[in-house]
């Protein structure tokens, strides 16, 4: 049976207006990232159709950033926007009854209609998974690597991301992006079974950046890239000895995925926990 829902009470600019924070949870494998886009199944167009259906008529939405192609979230946030008024548990179970399966929204919090979740984030987290055993069941969640990695080389050429670097080298530039400078607050890489697991904490991403980051990583832990050669790719400007190819060496999406976004300074990361774990036997 659907849920009662009558209007929202606050008039907004001649409008009357229910404002959500919803978080998500997906697994990216079957879709097209989460930005929608036209002839592509995107996680946001999902969420769109799910809340459409409910409402029978046109919602807003708008996510705290992009995930790429197969990429996954613990913690993607989304705004949603209505001319109607729901329960806030009504609209949980709702939106999950018609969402696929590979998508879950695990909280929802009525906010000020002024919340940007893009604009008001300080800081996203994102970690990615890199198996160092084949698992019949975990492919879809992590990067196999075949090769023993040097866990300690790749961990000190990872400090040297911190602070505010040009990620020019690291990244594909979208349409209308400017800058590349970003912020990286924390980076982390710890064993963990038979995984390998990286978290890094920053102000934004650019496209592919994690991703490209990891493939070089992993290129320090062949031993097939330097410390100061990782570290050259930071500067733009800078002449290396040979011309390491980055977009070549990308990481696969499937071990990536966001954690959280942060709206507070004083939330902290936790315990670097596997977002799938790999066992060792």
């Amino acid at each position: 049976m659907e849920p009662s829902i009558s209007e929202h009470p606050k008039n907004l600019g001649g409008r009357v207006v229910a404002t959500w924070k919803l978080t998500l949870e997906y697994d990216g494998t079957r879709y097209f990232g989460w930005q929608e886009q036209k002839g592509s199944r995107t996680v946001a167009g999902e969420l769109r159709t799910a809340a459409e259906r409910l409402f029978a008529k046109p919602v807003d939405i708008v996510g705290a950033g992009r995930t790429d192609a197969g990429v996954h979230a613990l913690g993607q946030i989304a705004r949603l926007r209505t001319d109607v008024r729901i329960k806030r548990l009504d609209l949980l179970h709702e939106l999950n009854d018609r969402l696929p399966p590979d998508i879950n929204v695990l909280r929802v919090e009525q906010v000020q209609t002024e919340f940007d979740p893009r604009r008001d984030a300080l800081a996203r987290v994102y970690l990615y998974q890199i198996a160092q055993r084949r698992s019949a069941f975990a492919k879809r969640f992590v990067w196999w690597v075949k090769d023993t990695l040097d866990n300690e080389a790749m961990l000190d050429a990872a400090h040297v991301l911190l602070g505010r670097q040009d990620f020019a080298r690291f990244c594909d530039k979208r349409v209308g992006e400017v800058s590349t400078i970003v912020v990286v607050r924390d980076v982390q890489l710890v064993p963990c079974e038979d995984l390998l697991l990286f978290r890094i904490t920053a102000s934004h991403y650019l496209w592919k950046m994690v991703r490209r980051i990891v493939g070089a990583l992993v290129e320090v832990g062949r031993g097939s890239l330097s410390k100061a050669e990782f570290a050259s790719l930071l500067d733009p400007g800078s002449g290396t000895k040979r011309r390491f190819d980055v977009a070549a060496h990308t990481a696969p999406p499937s071990g990536l995925f966001l954690v959280r976004v942060a709206y507070d300074d004083s939330e902290q990361n936790g315990e670097l926990v596997p977002a799938f774990p790999v066992s060792s036997l």
